[in-house]
């Protein structure tokens, strides 16, 4: 059975993660990318369904975890009657394998360790041939199904009812290596690493990312945290930023909103590189405006709002009735429906991201700037249609407030490309359409009566995303509409002190209703506090929503307070800049 989600640490090698959890196990891991198949899935189904295992035999106590500085090498203590161990875990970052490494030291007495390992490929579709090789030199056991391979090197294990277990002592000052490599099936197997040297380099490669990061606030170390998760959701080859580690945990325990977050939506990786712009990572953001090339290079008309990591278009919806879903939560999917979506604000995003850029001193390539002027063509041509919106409604298409404005913001970046970079292109006409947008926006987006925003044209309910109009400069933060629209969120939207992104009641979704606060939008509303002077407020909220984040920093998509456990997709890419934004926006005002 899965542990809770907030139980989980993840392992990472910035392509593809591991979640291991408090009883030692490894419940999910997609092999040699996020997006990738995965070889363990016991995170959406049972044991059955592939995991890895290594936790002291009998009785025994984890009494305590953490990761090794700012990095993502996990280190567990676990006691027992018998003795001590302690064990390093971590993804190494120090070659381009996919390994997984762990490492078991004795530090009293001797304790008897147990291993056991279910491999099942194709997300448990694929259940592989094994073979033991009795090499003195480098005893391993291989297995083999399809495309994909895995190498396991360590103390021998015996096969078991369609897995592999086994035991083994450790004893004070012993250390006992155990690791996993996959490779391409019609490859030979890949030679053992230097374990020292592997972990070594690993701490240096994270330290040292580490190091360059400029923050000076209040949650330090959790805004520290939250940066290394969105640094290592960011592919190391090809610069693209996946919304989370998983697929299909729910939104709600045992619903139907079990959604694939494996892929680089637009938006979200525009965000991320904003919040890392904020804080001097010139790098990324050069190497996420050439994935971003990449990915919609061609006709406009084809930009998507998601992508695989490498760019890929073709990511259809389908769902895997052989997973049952965590705690029982189905379908299990993998692809996400939403990706032939119209959803108009994701090139304001972009345009907000890259125009950010630009400040920061990044600049334009023989083709950047051409791209951004197709996308506002688009949009000149576009701008009328209605659209899907930032949460992915499946149900009637509307003019979304929000959407309006991130048109808004598009044009309006490109204004500023113009006025303050000097590139080329047709201002007036930009002009025109920018201001036309928002003359529709405060005549339609309007309550008639409270005076705030609404969630979309002809509508009197309110959304959490309208919070984002002072972001990006649509008004400002104190402005009476936006003090209006926070004063409706709170009397309609505010669960148990936290925000929800909108009301499901009412069916826009056209899904069945019912979830949990979503963290992001808590997060939007400490912002809002923070720079409308209500410093008691955000100092609160914030300090609220930083406790949900677990004993090693990690936070998901929502959180159900009733039970007090983490809910969706994790970790979460948008609830981590999202907490960095409003860090930021507390700073400011400590700082003033």
């Amino acid at each position: 059975m899965a542990q809770r989600i907030e139980d989980y640490a993840l392992l990472s090698d910035c392509h593809t993660a591991a979640l291991v959890g408090k009883d030692g196990s490894i419940d999910w891991l997609c092999l040699p990318r996020y997006d990738s198949d995965s070889a363990f899935a016991a995170l959406l189904g049972t044991n059955q369904h592939g995991r890895w295992l290594l936790a002291p035999a009998g009785e025994a106590t984890l009494t305590h975890r953490e990761y090794l500085g700012h990095t993502f090498i996990l280190w567990s203590t676990w006691t027992t009657p018998t003795g001590e161990v302690e064990i390093t875990e971590f993804m190494s970052q120090g070659n381009r394998r996919a390994d997984v490494v762990r490492r078991i030291r004795g530090i009293r007495g001797t304790v008897t360790m147990a291993q056991e390992v279910s491999i099942r490929f194709g997300y448990a579709t694929a259940t592989p041939w094994i073979r033991q090789v009795r090499d003195e030199d480098d005893p391993r056991l291989i297995a083999v199904a399809g495309p994909d391979s895995i190498v396991l090197r360590g103390p021998r294990m015996a096969p078991s009812d369609m897995l592999h277990r086994g035991e083994f002592d450790v004893s004070a000052g012993e250390t006992v290596d155990v690791s996993l490599t996959w490779y391409p099936s019609h490859r030979q197997a890949p030679p053992p690493v230097n374990i020292d040297d592997e972990l070594a380099e690993t701490t240096v490669w994270w330290e040292t990312w580490a190091s360059t990061i400029s923050y000076d606030g209040p949650h330090y170390e959790q805004v520290l945290r939250s940066l290394l998760v969105l640094r290592a959701l960011t592919h190391e080859d090809t610069g693209g930023i996946v919304a989370a580690a998983t697929t299909s945990l729910p939104e709600e325990f045992g619903g139907t909103r079990n959604w694939d977050y494996r892929y680089v939506w637009l938006r979200d990786a525009s965000l991320t590189l904003e919040v890392l712009l904020d804080h001097g990572f010139d790098v990324e953001a050069m190497n996420w405006r050439g994935w971003l090339l990449r990915a919609i290079a061609g006709d406009p008309n084809d930009v998507q709002i998601m992508y695989g990591l490498s760019g890929e278009r073709y990511l259809p919806e389908r769902v895997l009735p052989q997973l049952p879903g965590y705690e029982g939560s189905a379908p299990v999917r993998v692809g996400n429906g939403a990706v032939d979506q119209y959803q108009a604000d994701v090139i304001g995003e972009v345009m907000v991201a890259l125009q950010r850029a630009r400040e920061a001193g990044v600049t334009e390539t023989e083709y950047s700037w051409s791209l951004q002027r197709a996308l506002l063509k688009f949009i000149q041509r576009n701008w009328r249609r209605k659209d899907q919106g930032i949460w992915e409604i499946r149900a009637v298409p509307q003019h979304f407030t929000h959407s309006r404005v991130m048109l808004w913001a598009a044009l309006d970046r490109g204004i500023m490309g113009i006025d303050n970079h000097g590139l080329p292109g047709p201002r007036d006409a930009w002009v025109e359409l920018r201001d036309r947008i928002r003359e529709e926006i405060d005549e339609k987006g309007v309550h008639p009566e409270h005076g705030g925003f609404v969630q979309h044209y002809g509508s009197l309910e309110t959304d959490a995303s309208l919070l984002v109009l002072p972001q990006v400069g649509f008004c400002r933060h104190d402005d009476p509409r936006m003090l209006a629209t926070v004063a409706h969120m709170e009397r309609t939207l505010v669960r148990d002190g936290l925000l929800l992104r909108y009301n499901t009641e009412q069916g826009v979704d056209g899904l069945p209703p019912g979830e949990h606060p979503f963290l992001a939008c808590s997060f939007w509303l400490v912002e809002q506090y923070a720079h409308t002077g209500r410093l008691g407020d955000a100092h609160a909220l914030m300090d609220r929503l930083v406790s949900f984040a677990t004993d090693l920093g990690l936070i998901s998509e929502e959180y159900d307070v009733g039970t007090g456990r983490q809910v969706g997709n994790t970790p979460q890419a948008l609830s981590h800049l999202a907490l960095v934004r409003a860090a930021d926006a507390l700073a400011a005002h400590e700082r003033a």
